[in-house]
């Protein structure tokens, strides 16, 4: 149904994460994130708009992804619908896929990365999209992007995808959330979105607005 992305760059802190599925409107279920804490991915047959934040909450005071996923997960009587994937701020990293999310299902986790997903053509899909991402150069974004074609072009969602969505959240850049709710080819639409936030006055107005190391900026 669903493959994500997330990452961390350590030197910047700059959190990303990217999803596609063959279902409509990625971007409103699947990727979350709070700069202060980390970046997450709800997802699965049923998946969970509450998880995220809960566990945002308690990464406040607890440092372990895999603990603070451990938890969130436990409490839900619906959990085996569904899968988790949680990447710290500070870099630690928890996973939870569901036993009852049709096959192939499962993550791929290495240092600042995770992948997951479910209904895929098989672990190929994540593989492709860690190869990507860590080969390509460049952009944090336009490396998310690399991964979710080369996913794609190794088999990506079973039925075909509808939408695709990009999150970057950082405590001194103002977030990038881009979604493309339904499309035939949805990873294109994405990336012409991309080029349309990177034109000159679009840019220039974003560049202006508050961020957390500088809640007043309003720059002209």
């Amino acid at each position: 149904m669903t493959m994500s992305i997330l990452v961390r760059d350590r030197e910047s802190g700059l959190l990303g994460g990217a999803a596609m599925t063959g279902n409509l409107c990625v971007g409103a279920w699947v990727i979350w994130g709070d700069s202060r804490t980390g970046i997450a991915a709800t997802q699965g047959e049923k998946p969970s708009t509450i998880w995220a934040d809960e566990a945002f909450d308690l990464l406040r005071t607890d440092q372990d992804a895999q603990h603070v996923v451990d938890q969130v997960t436990a409490g839900d009587h619906g959990r085996d619908w569904r899968q988790m994937s949680l990447l710290c701020r500070s870099g630690t990293t928890g996973v939870f896929t569901g036993e009852r999310n049709d096959d192939w299902k499962g993550a791929l986790v290495e240092e600042d990365l995770i992948v997951a997903g479910n209904i895929l053509k098989g672990p190929e899909v994540l593989e492709a999209a860690r190869d990507a991402f860590q080969s390509s150069e460049g952009l944090m974004v336009d490396r998310l992007l690399a991964g979710l074609r080369a996913a794609d072009a190794a088999g990506g969602d079973t039925r075909g995808n509808m939408s695709a969505s990009l999150l970057i959240v950082c405590d001194t850049e103002p977030p990038l959330d881009l979604r493309i709710d339904w499309s035939e080819r949805p990873i294109d639409a994405l990336s012409a979105l991309l080029e349309r936030a990177r034109e000159p006055d679009y840019a220039r107005w974003v560049a202006g607005l508050p961020v957390r190391t500088d809640p007043e900026r309003h720059h002209e």
